[in-house]
């Protein structure tokens, strides 16, 4: 059975303003948590919807069921399902702490852009010499139009935070 992180998830959300919506936008947070040096409780592996952590996955699960976080399923115009994550006793962020900031401005981006930028950043430490090449040849139906350029921005914004291991500049570009 995996590691089981209930509050590590917790810390997430609350780290984010006390709400995530989706579990791919959940997935990506806490990706940049970890790729960043601000968490190190999940390891990520590539998915279709980019860096993926099964750890994190089946302890927000179970945090819906044994823990303080909830869960609420809604359907979008077209049928599709997504998740939005709150947790009880909700603790207000310290604004300063650059894990509220790198996942507040996280949890309110497109979630295509965040989804593009989690995955040229982990396609980048892992190797790959044009990530965002690489990222627009996987995700060709989500690369359209400006959300590459969108997505760098982001990078861009997010890198304004002090972490520990900053997003690379050539990422911007």
């Amino acid at each position: 059975m995996s590691d089981i992180k209930i509050n590590e998830v917790v810390n997430i959300i609350q780290d984010a303003g006390g709400r995530i919506v989706g579990r791919t936008r959940l997935q990506k947070i806490a990706y940049l948590l970890t790729a960043t040096g601000l968490d190190d409780n999940f390891r990520f592996a590539y998915k279709h919807y980019g860096p993926f952590s099964e750890d994190l996955a089946s302890s927000a699960e179970f945090g819906t069921l044994i823990g303080n976080l909830h869960e609420t399923k809604d359907q979008t115009q077209w049928g599709a399902t997504y998740s939005t994550y709150t947790v009880d006793g909700e603790q207000p962020a310290n604004a300063a702490d650059p894990r509220h900031g790198l996942a507040s401005l996280a949890a309110v981006a497109d979630s295509i852009e965040l989804e593009l930028a989690a995955t040229a950043v982990f396609l980048s430490r892992e190797g790959y010499p044009d990530p965002w090449a690489e990222t627009a040849q996987r995700k060709p139906e989500k690369a359209l139009g400006n959300r590459i350029a969108n997505a760098k921005t982001l990078l861009r914004t997010l890198s304004e935070i002090e972490v520990p291991k900053p997003i690379h500049p050539a990422l911007f570009n």
